[in-house]
């Protein structure tokens, strides 16, 4: 063997291993998000998703630096597409109550096919480097902004009521959703159930439309309740203090 079909053989094993990562990326990153959703983020370890996917510890370093950057990594897939999602929603046609209706459906699906990515996200990011939580901060500023702007239409144009406090309604009615993110497994609820009640009109298992209204829920009626809630709140503040 000349030393010439040596380098070259080298190299070709060189190209192979490089591209190998790359391959194995989507793995990876969804095993540590299996991790950090089960253990959290402090409770897992890089071991951990290491025995996940049955490979070295170090194997892990090809992917991400530390257990900082797969938590990014993951934080990311988390939030990927809900703000792009919620922007064509609030542009597309509509009222206020069907928008925000679709908005909130937008926000539960991916708890379906990227549940752990979801999960973590809502309650790991907090563990993120300082620069990183700005970087992914801001879609999570940009998508509360949407709902907060499809309520406000609501009030203009008196879907909702007007003394609806459009900020308070915006973080509850998100709060409410991303709870699911903790509580649809554990109640044996299906995520596709809990859409349903804010499609108005959904799919069964055999597509055909689902119209049972024990699942319907009125959009506008529960932006005034949380409304009701705020304004009671604000009036016994006192009392909790």
């Amino acid at each position: 063997m000349t030393v010439v079909s040596i380098s070259v053989r080298r190299r070709a094993r060189s190209r192979r291993q490089a591209r190998l990562p790359r391959r194995r990326a989507p793995q990876i990153v969804a095993a540590a998000a299996r991790v950090f959703a089960e253990r959290g983020f402090h409770g897992a370890s890089t071991q951990d998703i290491a025995d996940v996917l049955g490979i070295r510890q170090a194997s892990l370093y090809y992917y991400f630096a530390s257990k900082e950057d797969a938590l990014e990594r993951v934080c990311l897939k988390g939030v990927e597409g809900f703000f792009e999602a919620a922007k064509a929603i609030a542009a597309g046609p509509g009222g206020a109550a069907e928008k925000l209706g679709r908005l909130i459906v937008s926000h539960l699906t991916p708890l379906v096919d990227r549940g752990d990515f979801v999960k973590v996200f809502l309650n790991e990011r907090q563990h993120l480097r300082a620069d990183s939580r700005r970087r992914i901060g801001k879609w999570s500023r940009g998508l509360e902004r949407i709902f907060e702007d499809v309520i406000r239409e609501g009030v203009r144009r008196g879907e909702f009521r007007h003394d609806v406090d459009t900020r308070l309604a915006t973080l509850a009615i998100l709060g409410m959703a991303n709870a699911a993110a903790s509580w649809h497994r554990k109640e044996e609820v299906a995520v596709e159930r809990v859409v349903v009640g804010f499609e108005g009109t959904g799919r069964g298992a055999a597509g055909e439309p689902l119209q049972d209204r024990r699942f319907q829920l009125d959009v506008a009626a529960l932006v005034h309740v949380v409304a009701d809630c705020g304004q009671h709140l604000g009036a016994h503040q006192e009392d909790f203090a």
